[in-house]
This record gives structure tokens, sequence and C-alpha cells, in this order.
């Protein structure tokens, strides 16, 4: 564990250099820990791969002031501090219009749609972080098999609850925007509300399943969610 001041108001906590899920498992813990104090000095907790960064009030703290503070705290942190994880199931529908690059990456990878489906969704994935845009879960656990890379052009608009794939990652398009991923499928779900709290369906830490669903499913799934709203 190494820290680092990042800034003249945060502070840099690294847990090594490889991302793997013993460093998500330390990054979790350490994230519940400190959010656990609930001390109104620290501002702001940025989780990553492998490091967490710790935003602070500087006029009421300072950096030596929070190591002291913190680091006794995430040296006693045992692997049992990372509890069971929240297990989130999301209906994904990969036919038609809602997986445009299903076909391309069924080919650059050697093979079938079918395959490609099924790998997918009997993997199990935990989300690393939230970023990019609000709501937007890295999520890790992308088998080997299906690692494909970004797309050479980047689409203008990509349509909330598209479900993708890039390096080693999969993920999920909380709201309309660009985007860069190849669109494996699409969920009726809606992943991010500023309305609620939290906004966010899912959060650093959680562990999260796909089941394969078809348009069908998809149309009532999404008309009931309408209604809820």
């Amino acid at each position: 564990m190494r820290i680092t001041p990042a800034s003249d108001s945060s502070l840099h906590i690294g847990f090594g250099d490889v991302i793997s899920l013993e460093a998500h498992h330390q990054v979790v813990s350490a994230f519940r820990a400190l959010e656990n104090l609930h001390d109104t000095r620290i501002r702001n907790l940025h989780p990553a791969y492998t490091s967490l960064l710790i935003d602070f009030d500087p006029l009421n703290l300072t950096h030596k002031e929070l190591e002291v503070m913190v680091a006794p705290l995430l040296s006693e942190l045992a692997p049992s501090d990372y509890s069971t994880p929240r297990e989130i199931e999301i209906p994904v529908c990969y036919e038609g219009e809602f997986a445009p690059d299903l076909a391309s990456v069924a080919k650059m990878l050697s093979l079938t749609e079918e395959e490609v489906i099924k790998r997918h969704s009997s993997g199990e994935y935990f989300v690393h972080f939230l970023g990019f845009a609000p709501g937007f879960a890295y999520l890790g656990g992308l088998v080997p098999q299906l690692h494909v890379p970004r797309l050479a052009t980047p689409r203008k608009h990509v349509a909330a609850g598209s479900v993708a794939i890039a390096g080693a990652q999969t993920g999920i398009y909380p709201n309309d925007s660009p985007g860069g991923w190849q669109l494996i499928g699409r969920t009726p779900l809606q992943m991010f509300d500023a309305a609620i709290d939290p906004p966010s369906l899912t959060q650093p830490g959680d562990q999260v399943r796909f089941r394969r669903i078809d348009r069908a499913e998809f149309d009532r799934l999404y008309r009931e969610r309408d209604h809820q709203q």
C-alpha cells in the first residue's frame, strides 16, 4: 500500500499496479472503511481499479493529518473486511438492433454469435468503480475469450441501457451518450436515475450477473418500468 499526495486537496492510496480481484477487494474494503468514518472533512471518495483517491477539505485537514488518520485504519484491513457483495441481476436482450456489433465481434473472435452470448451471459462480474458518465459501471470479470478492442471510431449516439464490451471489461451505458465500446445487447432497466438515492443501480463492490431475455420480455419489462415512473 502506498499513500501519496495527489493534489492540494487529495490523497492517493495505491494497492499495487495490477488489476486483479485481490486489488479490487482491497479498494472496496478501504472505500467502505473510510465511508464509515462519516468524517465531514472527507468530501469524496473515488475508487479505481487498484487505488482510492480521497478528496478532502484543505481548510480543515492537511495531507499529513489525513494520512495519520487513515494509515492505521487501512493497515488493519483484512480479507474478511470485504463483506459479501450485493448481487445484482440485469436482464439483457441480445437481439436485432440492440446488438449492432454482435456479428463483427463473433467474427473477430472466431466464435458464433450464440457462443458470444452464452459466454457473456454466463459470466460473473464485479463493479470496479463508476466513471465516464453518471452511473456507468466498469465491470471486471469478462472472460479472455471475449476480449476485443474498442471501435476504431466511437459512435456519436449510444442508447441508454446498451450493454457493451471493450478490452477486458463489460459495461452498460446508463444514458444516451457517445461511446466507443462494442454493443452486443441492451437491458430494459434504468441504470441511473438522479431522482432517487442512490441514483446508480450499481455501486462499487457489487457483483453483477446478466440474464438473457428475448425481445418480448424486454418490451414487457420496459413497459413496467415506464408505469412505475
